[in-house]
């Protein structure tokens, strides 16, 4: 596991991103990497810490699983093939996840103790960049085919992982995706210079060699009936997103300039991507932008923004300023609640904490021109739990020409597909099944199977190529009455 005493010779180091001013110009990745030397120097880092959280997964460490000590420790002896063997052994996509997860591995990793984490998250990536760069990625075509048809429907994560994993086990695989290009909501919800989309094509290049076939332009349930497939196909794998964005039904809502995040992202994303022209983008240029929601969703709409040339980015959370340091003795290795900037945010953005939008307020002519905002406070009431209430006189107004709504997603589209199969939900409105025992995956409805956040709500890339890569394990099951496959 890496060099026993390089912990204590080596510094941390990550990779860096271009200065502000030169990545704001364009939608470009602007990740530094880091060079083979400093690379192996960083995997001599990783310590033989008897218990390796970082991939313990799934409450803590890494969902899929990883074996970073492994190929932490084969970077660091030059063998990077094998590390890619390994990587690939839990992970169909780790040049997706090596580019766009929050690392839960690296707040698990024991050397995070001291803060001073593995930079496992960079050596990810750079073991996929080298098998890519020297032609290690190949199709793993499967020896024998079943004759047996699976359709995987949603080409996300989720949707990618189990239709490659089928297509290896010898199943003739379809996936389908209402979008015009692979990729589910990372081809166009997440921003291109977070993820350049070339990554997506070059791996459905090797899933197409092993016998994926891509429909796209086909939504299930509008295109296409839900249950044409069912007569059609032996198995079904329901892997779409969560998409039912949570609204924010105050006064004004309708006025021109309120935008649902995914609205005013795709359209953007669509435009640099070539799908369809300029006069298509939710433009911010020159304008007055406020993202209400703290996340990943609403940092991608800062950093859109802030190419658009806004005149001003403000983003609102309505949770209090998380604490600028976790206590470690307390949530080490789990996840912690702590102050986190990203890199969106680095490149200049207000952000506001414990603030409720109260109203959006318009112009004669119906367009956005402010937001009425209170501040909140948050207080435990006698069971320990949390009640938000207004604070006093503490009302104020923003500028805002354009406001977009980063809440999250509450479920799945219900309407189509969903509907027509009367499948079973459960009470948050994902279609129900579970993770473990004999029917993990399956739906209520027979040879339907569901993973990602299809079942499990809106989460992680990470969690949607584990539910990927272990819904396939049931089908192939389902189907065969045994499997060869990992999970």
């Amino acid at each position: 596991m890496g060099k026993v005493t390089g912990f204590k010779e080596f510094d941390r180091q990550d990779r860096a991103y271009q200065p502000v001013e030169e990545r704001i110009v364009n939608f470009h990745e602007f990740v530094i990497p880091l060079d083979d030397e400093e690379l192996q120097t960083q995997g001599a880092r990783c310590m033989d810490c008897g218990i390796p959280f970082c991939h313990d997964g799934p409450e803590g460490g890494c969902p899929v699983n990883n074996l970073i000590p492994d190929w932490n420790d084969q970077v660091y002896h030059g063998e990077w093939k094998d590390a890619l063997e390994t990587l690939h052994s839990t992970n169909n996509f780790p040049e997706i996840t090596g580019k766009i997860c929050p690392a839960p591995c690296q707040e698990s990793c024991t050397l995070n103790i001291n803060d001073n984490s593995v930079t496992i998250k960079t050596i990810e990536a750079a073991i996929i960049d080298k098998g890519f760069e020297n032609g290690w990625v190949v199709p793993e075509i499967a020896k024998n085919k079943t004759g047996l048809k699976v359709a995987v429907v949603g080409s996300g994560p989720a949707g990618m992982a189990a239709a490659q994993q089928l297509a290896r086990a010898g199943h003739d695989v379809v996936l389908f995706e209402k979008e015009s290009r692979i990729g589910g909501l990372m081809r166009f919800g997440i921003p291109d210079f977070k993820l350049d989309k070339k990554i997506i094509d070059r791996r459905m290049k090797q899933m197409a060699a092993e016998g994926v076939e891509f429909k796209t332009d086909t939504n299930i349930g509008v295109d296409i009936p839900a249950k044409k497939l069912l007569a059609e196909f032996d198995a079904i794998a329901l892997t779409g997103g969560s998409e039912k964005p949570r609204d924010l039904p105050i006064p004004g809502r309708d006025l021109k300039g309120v935008h649902f995040a995914m609205d005013y992202l795709k359209a953007n994303t669509k435009w640099v991507q070539g799908v369809h022209g300029e006069d298509q983008v939710i433009s911010s240029k020159g304008k007055h932008v406020v993202v209400i929601g703290g996340g990943d969703t609403g940092s991608d709409c800062i950093g859109t923004s802030i190419r658009h040339h806004a005149a001003s980015v403000t983003q609102l959370e309505i949770m209090p300023k998380p604490p600028e340091k976790e206590d470690k003795g307390l949530v080490w290795p789990d996840w912690p609640n702590k102050m986190r900037t990203s890199s969106s945010q680095e490149e200049g953005c207000e952000r506001l904490f414990s603030v409720a939008t109260k109203e959006f307020v318009g112009d004669e002519d119906g367009n956005l021109k402010a937001i009425k905002c209170v501040k909140v406070s948050w207080d435990k009431d006698e069971n320990g739990a949390w009640l938000m209430s207004e604070v006093a006189g503490s009302e104020f107004e923003l500028k805002a020409d354009v406001a977009t709504l980063a809440m999250g997603f509450v479920h799945p589209v219900h309407e189509g597909m969903l509907q027509e199969l009367e499948l079973e939900l459960d009470p948050r409105g994902n279609v129900k099944g579970t993770t473990e025992g004999e029917n993990a995956y399956y739906t209520s409805l027979e040879k339907v199977f569901a993973a990602g956040d299809m079942r499990r709500g809106q989460s992680l890339v990470v969690w949607a190529i584990r539910e990927g890569r272990q819904c396939a394990v049931s089908i192939d099951e389902y189907l065969m009455g045994y499997t060869s496959l990992s999970r």
